[in-house]
């Protein structure tokens, strides 16, 4: 073999070693961003799942207070009202991409997650509801549930953390961008967050 020959056989097996190593961290980048964005999406599928079931809970919890408190009408009203707009938002797990769609989700959750507290403080005022079986049922899963979806909120943002900071980091900056992969947002705290919401009816 030529001495020509032999060089150019080791230039072309070096290329073809950086071009596999090459191949084999973008390949192996990618994978690891989609699955850690397959991560947030079921823990968002989950955080919705936890806010239906909410939701899901109000029209008895609505019937139920009507049937003792029917002149409360502005509070029950603005209750169906705050469920209603969050009814009307279209999800998909598109929406933790975008912005704007996320904080008009999380606003109308806030806002109903207010109403709800209105309507617990009008309870207050009725004595033989706190005591009806049907109530204290309800009370007790929307105790469970309010606390599932703040374990939920929690566990979203832990794993949109961690794919929001692999996306940033080299090299994999560079395959996400090539590929299109975005940054998920976040939850943020409400003002008077830090107070958990009142659902206990003693």
């Amino acid at each position: 073999m030529k001495p020509g020959t032999r060089t150019l056989l080791i230039v072309a097996g070096i290329i073809l070693l950086i071009v596999l190593s090459l191949y084999g961290c973008v390949v192996g980048t990618y994978n690891n961003l989609v699955q850690l964005e397959e991560g947030v999406k079921a823990q968002w599928a989950q955080v919705e799942n936890v806010y239906q079931r909410r939701a899901d809970l109000i029209p008895n919890l609505v019937a139920t207070v009507k049937g003792y408190a029917s002149h409360e009408r502005e509070t029950l009203e603005a209750v169906v009202q705050a469920r209603s707009k969050v009814g009307s938002l279209t999800l998909d797990s598109s929406v933790i991409e975008d912005t704007q769609k996320f904080e008009a989700f999380q606003q109308a959750q806030a806002e109903l997650s207010s109403t709800l507290s209105r309507l617990l403080v009008v309870v207050e005022r009725y004595p033989e509801l706190k005591a009806n079986e049907n109530f204290l049922a309800l009370q007790a899963q929307l105790e469970g549930t309010e606390n599932r979806i703040a374990v939920e909120r929690r566990r979203y943002n832990e794993v949109a953390q961690r794919f929001n900071t692999a996306i940033r980091r080299f090299p994999a900056v560079i395959i996400a961008n090539m590929f299109g992969f975005k940054e998920k947002a976040y939850f943020k705290a409400e003002a008077g967050a830090e107070k958990a919401p009142v659902v206990n009816f003693d």
